[in-house]
């Protein structure tokens, strides 16, 4: 049986074959087709059972066998799941778009919408079909036949460009390398970074050290190698993929002018003056314009901070580095001495008190103390060694969720950390569908024999990411549509995982889940009160970077014109000449590997980083106001955020847990930007 059409239990990554993904999605969507005409028949009357969950049930098999394939193609990328992968894309795209416009099922939908049942349904339900409503409408289903054709050739275009985009980057990730056999070249990177370019050079048959764009790999090298050449040989590496500096079949410069063409005539065909409007109807925010006083306002604030922090570093490289001009390949380099020499710590010396083996169970407690759950190993197919796998279950033992962790960089796997859905949870005629999650990061892996250890920001990285995953695996949504993180306003969705960030920076947190790699002791508290010291060292420049992104993802998508002489990368200059109080050198290609907005999901939405950290921050205030491991706060957060999904509107849900609108004050504060 193909494993792709098993729908009885978990993915069979153990099964996987490339040749079984065209005829599993082609007999997915003739069914699919096939049963969307039958529900259409006047006979099938217009309600719930008849109608809808018969629609779920089918779309649902389609997209858990496609997610298990778009997954793969993320974590173990190869030529022939790549050319599988590129080849069954339209044909998902145009099938999602079909049904996106098809008339008959939309006025099946405003039929239910209308009739007298639509009262007696649940909230969830009558949030999905007044959903559906609006993103028929949003998928074209009220153009004419001939802008119908368009807009479905517009959709299948973009999907083709995005996921090449994404290709273009990983490629020209991986083709970079450069070694390095001279010991006095390598001075200053730490020992653990050094044995992995050890290790990867022994793998390629060569002698000292090799280093590449990957993380683990890139940012250790910027910010610890005493050599400046190296580090701008790198920086300069990381910073031109896929952009004319490299071969010219990765350049993702045509590629970001087709996207933005497509994606304003996309918007207009719908009556949208810009792909902004388009974007921003399913999020919180309203218009394009209130994103951007949004932006403009928390600029405004962040950037006298920005350029005191600049103003500090600066000045230390002239005086205790020797750099008298401060290049972007130095600041992370200076940035890390400035913070050994003000807080009397390193990164490097942190990281050694937090291995995987104390980190990941610290991080379970915090889970389990919160919301009364335990977590534990359990056996699943994996798709690589490295993969472990989780259960989630309640006091009474009830299976709350699954979850697979995979931690490590490599070079099938694209950047970045994510997290994302195997199976939603759902009621069905034989009980409630268990949710299952995929949790996706690219650390360093183990060397030496020791358990692998991560940077605290790494850390963060993971409690953002397992934030994530418990907004999938907690909900108590019956309903497929607004089940987990489905429904969930974009500008909205980051709010849990952001909000699990703060729990790395509470001592009672912290101080269990550590244990140094060597001597087995736990982390100082004095290290720790450094630590958190430093906790807002550079947030104003931390925070001028998203927003000089953010605005240049809105300014993009809304009032720039893809036809004009004007490129993007001259649009990021003007934006940067008005927030930025750090400029890159004039051959940096940031645009080119911008994959949140050209590969991902975050176009006219990369705003929403910072639109939820708002949220987030004041949703964790009223723990600290309570206690930050307070089981009765945990419940209500539970209830009230995480366990509602997309049932009701995000600013509801924020307002009966924290009992009020939210504020920006707590966001400020947590980042150091207020006066003492």
């Amino acid at each position: 049986m193909n494993p792709l059409l098993d729908f009885s239990g978990l993915p069979r990554f153990n099964d996987f074959k490339c040749e079984y993904v065209t005829p599993a999605v082609d007999a997915l969507i003739a069914e699919n087709r096939a049963m969307t005409e039958r529900m259409v028949a006047p006979e099938v009357p217009a309600t719930w059972d008849d109608f809808v969950e018969p629609l779920e049930d089918a779309n649902e098999r389609l997209g858990r066998a496609w997610g298990q394939v778009g997954h793969l193609n993320a974590v173990m990328n190869s030529p022939e799941l790549r050319e599988v992968y590129n080849a069954n894309l339209p044909k998902i795209t145009q099938y999602y778009t079909e049904v996106s416009q098809h008339q008959g099922l939309f006025d099946k939908y405003k039929a239910l919408r209308n009739s007298a049942e639509f009262e007696t349904l649940t909230p969830a339900q009558k949030r999905i079909i007044d959903n559906e409503l609006r993103d028929f409408r949003l998928g074209g289903a009220e153009l004419s036949e001939a802008d119908k054709g368009r807009f479905m050739g517009i959709r299948e275009r973009l999907s083709q460009l995005s996921s090449r985009f994404s290709d273009n980057l990983l490629d020209a990730t991986n083709a970079f390398s450069h070694c390095v056999t001279d010991p006095a070249e390598v001075a200053g990177i730490p020992e653990d970074v050094l044995q992995a370019a050890r290790e990867t050079a022994q793998e390629d048959g060569r002698e000292g050290w090799k280093f590449t764009l990957h993380a683990p790999s890139y940012l250790p090298v910027l910010q610890y190698a005493d050599n400046r050449a190296l580090r701008e040989l790198i920086y300069r590496g990381y910073v031109t993929r896929s952009s004319e500096f490299g071969k010219p079949e990765w350049n993702n410069t045509p590629l970001i002018a087709h996207i933005l063409k497509l994606r304003r005539e996309l918007a207009q065909l719908l009556g949208f003056k810009s792909y902004a409007d388009y974007s921003l109807t399913a999020k919180m925010a309203d218009s394009p314009r209130q994103v951007l006083e949004f932006l403009n306002e928390l600029a405004l604030r962040a950037k006298p901070y920005a350029q005191r922090d600049l103003d500090e570093v600066s000045e230390f490289a002239r005086s205790e580095l020797g750099l008298p001009k401060l290049e972007a390949w130095d600041l992370a380099y200076a940035s890390e001495k400035l913070r050994v020499a003000r807080y009397a710590f390193s990164d490097q010396e942190v990281k050694q008190y937090f291995p995987e083996t104390s980190v990941m169970p610290g991080m379970f407690r915090v889970i389990e103390t919160l919301y009364g759950l335990s977590i534990a190993p359990a056996e699943a197919p994996v798709w690589h060694p490295d993969v472990r796998f989780y259960a989630l279950r309640d006091r009474a033992g009830t299976l709350v969720g699954e979850f697979y962790v995979d931690l490590y960089a490599r070079p099938t796997k694209r950047g970045g950390a994510w997290m994302d859905e195997a199976i939603t949870r759902r009621r069905k005629a034989d009980g409630v569908q268990v949710p299952v999650a995929y949790l996706n990061c690219n650390f360093s892996p183990p060397v030496g024999g020791k358990p692998a250890v991560f940077t605290h920001d790494e850390v963060i990285t993971l409690f953002h990411e397992f934030g994530h995953g418990l907004h999938h695996l907690l909900t108590r949504v019956d309903y497929l549509g607004v089940s987990g993180i489905n429904g969930v306003e974009w500008d909205a969705v980051e709010l849990p995982s952001q909000f699990m960030e703060n729990f790395t920076w509470e001592w009672g947190v912290v101080e269990p889940m550590t244990r140094h790699v060597d001597t087995g002791a736990r982390l100082p508290r004095e290290l720790f009160d450094k630590m958190l010291s430093a906790k807002n060292f550079q947030s104003g420049l931390h925070t001028m970077r998203q927003i000089e992104f953010a605005l240049f993802d809105v300014h993009l998508h809304y009032d720039f014109d893809p036809e004009a002489a004007t490129t993007p990368l001259e649009l990021l200059e003007q934006v940067r000449s008005r927030v930025a109080v750090l400029f890159p050198p004039p051959y940096n290609r940031f645009p080119n590997n911008f994959s949140h907005i050209f590969a991902g999901g975050y176009a006219a939405g990369y705003y929403s980083y910072k639109w939820a950290e708002v949220l987030s921050a004041d949703a964790y205030s009223l723990f600290e106001e309570r206690g930050v491991l307070d089981p009765e706060t945990g419940k209500r957060f539970w209830n009230e955020i995480l366990g509602v999904g997309g049932s009701r509107p995000a600013l509801e849900s924020f307002v009966a847990f924290r009992g009020r609108e939210p504020k920006i004050d707590a966001l400020l504060r947590h980042s150091g930007m207020v006066e003492a």
